[in-house]
């Protein structure tokens, strides 16, 4: 099920009216949940990655490669004439999924049940591990998955990461992939007036916590940037050229398409930038 919906809906109780607060979310009361005994609140290693990521005592890889074999909650909604928490055959759910801004299906995860509610006020959780949950997304057709949207911190899990995460392995961003590094080291050598490229962190990684905090990764914008050293006295003609050669190699690059969301492509000369 993709649609719009509201960011941020506060809401103590689930869609029955029944608070959270004290609720046992064992399989036996929850049809939709599978974890005996879990309270439905955010795990300990995952409130301590995200602890750590505010204070910028990890980066971007450290929090994604924390979700690893952790409990998250996907949201579902039921539709027809019966109701599905309640273990009426006839009622359907649904995986909700989102358009993001970029036009990309994105699918909304949670940590806690809390956080899934107050979200969407009708919602009701589905925990699974991880992986299970990536799978999910991806079945979905989701190259986003976005961690507890609508919270203190919004996260957003680039493809390459849900892929990481649904077999279970660990992620490698882009702009620290040696094996991407080395395999674009030798674009330049095709590539009219280009010495050289300089990869780094895109500015897109960087997403802000409600409070303002920045935080270095998390946001939906351009994950790799590959800056473009042409050589000196070249003319903005042959820079316009130096780049669409850049850019046109890199496109050709399977490592590249796989193991990046997405790439800015820039100008480096004399201080001066440029982006394509």
């Amino acid at each position: 099920m993709s649609r719009e919906l509201p960011a941020h809906i506060a809401r103590l109780a689930d869609s029955a009216g029944v608070p959270w607060s004290g609720r046992d979310l064992s399989g036996g009361g929850n049809p939709l949940h599978t974890f005996d005994g879990d309270d439905g609140l955010v795990t300990a290693q995952i409130d301590s990655a995200r602890r750590r990521l505010l204070a910028g005592e990890t980066d971007e890889a450290g929090f994604v490669n924390s979700l690893a074999a952790q409990r998250l909650f996907a949201p579902v909604l039921a539709s027809g004439t019966g109701d599905a928490a309640h273990g009426d055959k006839e009622a359907e759910i649904a995986l909700i999924t989102l358009r993001a801004s970029d036009g990309r299906t994105a699918m909304p995860v949670f940590t806690s049940v809390q956080a899934l509610t107050d979200w969407h006020s009708q919602a009701r959780p589905v925990a699974a591990e991880t992986e299970r949950i990536m799978l999910a997304a991806l079945a979905e057709g989701a190259e986003l998955a976005v961690l507890d949207p609508g919270a203190e911190l919004t996260f957003v899990i680039r493809r390459p990461a849900v892929e990481a995460l649904a077999r279970g392995g660990t992620w490698t961003p882009s702009y620290q992939d040696r094996e991407v590094a080395e395999t674009l080291a030798e674009i330049p050598e095709s590539c009219p007036s280009v010495t050289g490229l300089r990869l780094s962190p895109g500015p897109g990684i960087i997403t802000e916590a409600r409070d303002g905090t920045r935080v270095l990764g998390g946001g939906a914008g351009p994950e790799l940037s590959i800056g473009v050293v042409v050589e000196s006295g070249t003319d903005e003609v042959g820079v316009r050229l130096a780049l669409a050669a850049v850019q046109a190699a890199a496109e050709d690059i399977p490592l590249l398409r796989e193991r990046a969301d997405s790439v800015q492509i820039r100008l480096v000369r004399n201080e001066r930038e440029v982006q394509v």
